[in-house]
């Protein structure tokens, strides 16, 4: 499946709600959604029922999107919930978690999960002390990232350490602002998850 290219905004319009693709964007009224909160294309204000099917594959769609991953990827995060103990959909959203594009996000080192994403494959974040430039890359307990020494003094650092680094993190991340150095304390948990995400639905997708 190939990747999207098209306008983020549209994104969160499909799925009826903000996924904060834009960063900053998404926090004011040039937000596309908070002008028209409904899907797009020429019948996008008509009332339709979905059917069970539907619910079921939205609820996919939008997890997909909210952590930019395509569907090859997306179903073998699913499999690797199904092996692990516990409930299976919380497992898929703390795999998710645990990227390390999403990780960076979260800290604050970046102002959407797509800017971490590029910053990530940019090589600007080191893992325990080593270069990783692969967003899916996932943290455990123990690891410390941190930006590349040599990127601090860029631009776009220096606007991240003063406007996103201080903003609070999950409980399960811990980091220095100042040094823009974070680490993972404990793996995600249901809890920690803020987004209205049903993922039993996308369970009962897959395990059609």
């Amino acid at each position: 499946m190939s990747k999207y290219i098209g306008p983020d905004c549209r994104l969160c319009r499909r799925e009826g709600m903000k996924l904060f693709l834009k960063g900053d964007r998404c926090y004011t009224e040039k937000c596309a959604f908070a002008r028209r909160p409904y899907p797009p294309g020429q019948h996008g204000q008509e009332r339709k029922k979905l059917s069970e099917y539907g619910m079921q594959l939205r609820e996919k769609q939008k997890v997909k999107r909210i952590y930019g991953v395509l569907e090859t990827q997306f179903r073998r995060y699913f499999e690797m919930a199904e092996k692990m103990k516990g409930i299976a959909g919380e497992n898929l959203l703390s795999l998710l978690e645990r990227r390390l594009d999403n990780v960076v996000y979260r800290l604050g080192f970046a102002s959407s999960r797509g800017e971490a994403r590029l910053l990530v494959s940019h090589a600007h974040f080191k893992v325990n002390g080593r270069t990783v430039n692969i967003p899916s890359y996932l943290v455990k307990v123990g690891d410390v990232i941190e930006v590349d020494e040599r990127s601090k003094s860029k631009t776009r650092f220096v606007e991240i350490k003063e406007k996103y680094a201080k903003k609070p993190s999950p409980k399960w991340l811990e980091k220095d602002a100042e040094n823009l150095v974070g680490k993972v304390i404990a793996l995600p948990t249901r809890e920690d998850i803020d987004m209205p995400i049903r993922e039993h639905l996308i369970v009962e997708l897959y395990s059609k």
